[in-house]
C-alpha cells in the first residue's frame, strides 16, 4: 500500500544570527498510511510545526521531498499547492484561527466556499458533528475555548479532507476538555476514515493515537505504539 503521507531525507534549515544554519526538521524519513493516528510529540522548539508546516505546503523544504498521495509536492507549484490543501488536507491551529467578525457558521461555510461549493447544510451538519448545534450564530468571542476548536474542528471535516493536521489541537485548553477535543478528533476522522496528525508536547495525545514520531532537535528520533 502507498502511504498517504511519506517524507524523504527532508531539512529544513535557517540562517542563524552568528552565521551557520540551524535545522529546524532534520533528514526526516516518515511514512504514514491511509487512515492512520499519529502523534508527532515533542517539546516546544523541536520541529513539530515546521513540519506540520512542510508536509500541508505552507513552507518549502532546503532539501528532500514531501509526497502526499503519491505526489511530490514541489512538482505542483502554487496553484496545484493551494488546490491540495483546499481539497484534501485540513488544517487544526493551535490558537484556532477563527475570524472573529465571522459566525461559528460561517467560519466552517467559508472552507466550502473556497471550493465553490454552496452547499450550507454541510457546515450545519459539521457543527452539529462536533457538538455545537444550536451555536451557530455565535461570534468566537462569545464561544468558550474548548467550543472555539469545535468550530475550528467543524472548519477542517467540513471539506471531507483525506488528511487532518492538528498543531497541538489542546495546547489552550484544561485537561478535561483536550480530552473531550482528542476523542472528538479520533472520532471525526475514524468515522471519514480520515488520517490525523496531530503535533503536541502532551503525552496525552499518545493515548489517542496509532502511532508516536517523537521529534527532538529537528529529528525524528523514536517511533513507538502508543502506551
Amino acid at each position: 500500500m502507498e502511504p498517504i503521507i511519506r517524507t524523504i531525507d527532508l531539512w529544513k534549515e535557517y540562517d542563524q544570527n552568528g552565521g551557520g544554519k540551524a535545522a529546524a526538521v532534520a533528514g526526516a524519513n516518515i511514512e504514514i498510511n491511509a487512515g492512520q493516528i499519529v502523534a508527532l510529540l515533542g517539546k516546544s522548539g523541536s520541529g513539530k510545526t515546521t513540519l506540520l508546516n512542510l508536509l500541508a505546503g505552507l513552507d518549502e523544504p532546503s532539501r528532500g521531498r514531501v509526497e502526499i498521495e503519491g505526489k511530490d509536492l514541489q512538482t505542483l507549484g502554487e496553484q496545484g499547492l493551494t488546490s491540495l490543501r483546499r481539497r484534501h488536507i485540513g488544517f487544526v491551529f493551535q490558537f484556532f484561527n477563527l475570524l472573529p467578525t465571522l459566525t461559528a457558521i460561517e467560519n466552517v461555510f467559508l472552507s466550502l466556499e473556497l471550493l465553490d461549493v454552496a452547499d450550507r447544510s454541510r457546515a450545519y451538519d459539521a457543527l452539529g458533528a462536533v457538538g455545537l448545534r444550536g451555536k451557530e450564530a455565535r461570534y468566537p468571542s462569545e464561544l468558550s475555548g474548548g467550543e472555539q476548536q469545535r468550530v475550528a474542528i467543524a472548519r477542517a471535516i467540513v471539506k471531507g479532507p483525506s488528511i487532518i493536521l492538528a498543531d497541538e489541537p489542546t495546547g489552550n485548553l484544561d485537561r478535561r476538555t483536550g480530552e473531550e477535543i482528542l476523542d472528538l478528533l479520533r472520532g471525526q476522522c475514524r468515522a471519514s476514515l480520515a488520517t490525523l496528525v496531530m503535533a503536541s508536547h502532551s503525552p496525552l495525545t499518545c493515548t489517542y493515537s496509532d502511532r508516536v514520531l517523537r521529534m527532538e532537535d529537528g529529528m525524528v528520533t523514536e517511533e513507538a505504539p502508543a502506551p
